[in-house]
């Protein structure tokens, strides 16, 4: 068995560095004589179904025997309100400076007293597709959210006879399953815009006033991603794809974005079904740093609805959907209507069937890695020769935020962002994942690029240029030449999209590069320098911001 649901009764005492206050707190409620067991993916469905709320469309779900369902399943809509995406202010990490776990396991304890009279589901999904990573996760949630229940085992794996056998049979690891309790209908005083609490160390959250489904997939994977980081494995926030040629040569690349940065787009392009293409996953994967394997951590897809009208061939795909509309079809049918028409940040969750090319593991290591970035500074592509500048560029990837996140009041939608690796669900300190992506590039000569699927200067860079792009690189047909004055730093020659380094440019450049500065040096004191990285990580950047100076000396 992968992580460890019973514990012998001997070591059932508080030596045990399994067990906590949170932890017992959270994991003693899903035994309450209020809960009760869903079994199966088809009683999952039936009580979504029945949800106040829900609507039941008239659109099929395909193929819904293999998933585990009846033929006569039906895609289900269940809408949040004005909550449409996840809200970062929520979060609560114990163990980083400043949280007080005594504080926090107060509510924890009042947040479960006040469930007592709620019927609450206890569901049970597996993390990690392939018997080398694989791990149980369990999620108790109240009546009346039954949707989120049913899209949560939708997303994950859940329980089956086959993964069941594999689960038994998976790698062993020194940790306990994973437990998330929630309540979205309690807000606890302290946290009026609702809390995301989580214990990494003792895999459990605790979600309160969360309604939102994504705050439930990726308060999952956070503990998921924590685990696997403690154990050997870099947490990827990305999507990865493998080029089959038929010469026999492959060519894999993991591409690192947050939510509407081209991820899944990058992901799932066929490039008109020219190549053979395997998909590993657009979201959720790790990779073993020791032995190179990549494995995905969910069979289904979370996708934004936004570039999918209603008859759009990908929508038989579609399993649940999230904040979208419904209307007639010419034909009295009940279908939905999205391209966020009704508001920003409408979701799906779509079948493992989408990708017929998919994949759980990929055993060969990965061969390039590519940070997408929206930095106006920066050409539609730029591959960097030294590690561990490609890894200081993935702790500083600037980027903007999207609809998928519920910003607070004021935040700047378009305000140039840093989110290190393209992911804000770390629970562990920064500088293990530069690390381990510094060893990716230094040991097992990964290559790194930088895609910019924004803005250069004040140019729209076409999805269509960064398809190419990518396209060159797997069929080794991509040249390239320095960047400007730059020592580690190259790029291709793309039309419309030349740097030309005159003395407003390399402004841009100067800023670019002191904005990452700036957020490396923050770091050495935010949270109690936590988050700080080693000094060779600013050395880098102060080489690039010497290059630059050397470059307006001869550009005067």
């Amino acid at each position: 068995m992968s992580t460890i649901t019973n514990i012998k009764r001997e070591d059932i005492n508080k030596d045990n560095p399994m067990i906590n206050s949170l932890r017992t707190t959270i994991e003693s409620a899903f035994y309450g004589n209020n809960v009760v067991r869903v079994n199966s993916i088809s009683e999952a469905y039936k009580l979504a179904k029945d949800s106040p709320g829900t609507v039941v469309t008239d659109m099929p779900v395909y193929r819904s025997e293999e998933l585990g369902l009846s033929t006569d399943s039906k895609i289900l809509l269940f809408n949040d309100g004005a909550v449409t995406g996840r809200f970062a202010g929520a979060r609560v990490i114990i163990g980083e400076p400043g949280v007080n776990e005594g504080e926090f396991a107060t509510i924890a304890r009042e947040a479960v007293y006040q469930s007592r009279y709620k019927k609450l589901y206890h569901a049970q999904v597996v993390i990690g597709l392939h018997p080398d990573f694989m791990v149980r996760a369990h999620l108790l949630i109240p009546q009346n959210h039954e949707n989120i229940m049913y899209s949560w085992l939708l997303n994950f794996q859940y329980l089956t006879q086959e993964y069941m056998r594999m689960y038994k049979n998976s790698r062993e690891y020194p940790e306990g399953d994973l437990y998330v309790f929630s309540d979205p209908d309690y807000l606890p005083p302290s946290h009026p815009d609702g809390l995301a609490l989580f214990n990494p160390e003792h895999n459990t959250a605790l979600l309160l006033g969360m309604r939102y489904f994504g705050e439930h997939k990726k308060g999952t994977l956070t503990l998921a991603w924590g685990l696997a980081n403690r154990n050997g494995f870099a947490s990827c926030h990305g999507g990865m794809k493998r080029y089959n040629f038929e010469d026999g040569r492959r060519y894999t690349m993991g591409v690192f974005g947050l939510s509407g940065s081209g991820k899944s787009t990058l992901t799932h392009e066929k490039h008109d079904d020219k190549y053979d293409i395997t998909i590993l996953h657009d979201d959720a994967y790790i990779i073993n740093t020791e032995e190179g394997y990549s494995i995905a951590l969910e069979p289904s897809y979370f996708d934004k609805t936004q570039d999918y009208p209603t008859a759009h061939p990908s929508n038989k795909f579609l399993l649940t959907v999230q904040n979208c509309g419904v209307t007639l079809d010419d034909e009295g049918n009940k279908v939905i209507v999205t391209e966020d028409i009704r508001n920003g940040n409408g979701r799906a969750v779509k079948s493992k069937l989408w990708a017929e090319n998919r994949v759980n593991k990929i055993d060969e290591p990965v061969d390039s890695i590519a940070w997408l970035m929206k930095d106006a500074t920066l050409p539609p592509v730029i591959r960097i020769k030294n590690p561990i500048l490609a890894s200081v560029m993935g702790a500083t990837l600037a980027t903007k935020r999207s609809t998928a996140e519920r910003l607070a009041k004021n935040a700047d939608m378009n305000a140039l962002v840093i989110e290190p690796y393209a992911n804000p669900f770390r629970t562990y300190p920064l500088k293990d994942d530069y690390e381990k992506f510094k060893l990716l590039f230094e040991k097992r000569n990964v290559e790194c690029y930088i895609f910019n699927t924004g803005h250069f200067i004040d140019k729209k860079i076409p999805k269509e240029v960064t398809l190419g792009i990518l396209e060159a690189l797997a069929t080794g047909s991509a040249e390239f030449e320095p960047l400007g004055g730059f020592e580690d730093l190259e790029t291709m020659n793309i039309e419309g999209f030349t740097p030309v380094f005159d003395k407003s440019y390399l402004s841009m450049w100067k800023n670019s590069i002191a904005y990452r500065e700036e957020f490396i040096k923050h770091m050495r004191t935010f949270k109690g320098g936590r988050d700080s990285l080693p000094e060779e990580a600013l050395g880098e950047l102060e080489k690039l911001e010497k290059q630059i100076e050397k470059m307006s000396e001869a550009a005067e």
